[in-house]
């Protein structure tokens, strides 16, 4: 019979050292969510400014390239599905979504502005 009570009161004890774990836990990821909160409020007012140096790279090696892909596989698909377009009427809305904006993205848009 001892045993059990001392079993319950090591039970109940760690249950209650539980509720402060989980207490601890809760207002530490509603802090950390306030922070990250405010972080990417501070990054969306970055987007308005100038780009910087590391934008420009990240957009001139790794955007660009494969917007040019993206123009080219737009336009082929656009020459493909041309009857097509014709039959529907609306060979503009589909060469102004499939070739013209991928092109402007790619080579009309200042560098560094995603």
């Amino acid at each position: 019979m001892p045993l059990l009570r001392i079993m319950h009161k090591e039970i109940h004890t760690m249950q209650k050292s539980n509720r402060k774990l989980l207490t601890y836990f809760l207002a530490f990821m509603l802090a950390l969510s306030n922070v990250m909160f405010s972080a990417n409020v501070a990054a969306y007012d970055r987007v308005s400014q100038e780009p910087t140096g590391g934008t420009m790279l990240a957009d001139t090696f790794m955007v660009r390239p494969f917007m040019l892909v993206g123009t080219i596989l737009g336009a082929a698909t656009f020459v493909v599905t041309l009857p097509f377009s014709l039959l529907g009427g609306n060979v503009g809305e589909a060469g102004n979504t499939l070739v013209a904006e991928p092109f402007m993205y790619t080579f009309a848009r200042p560098l560094g502005e995603l």
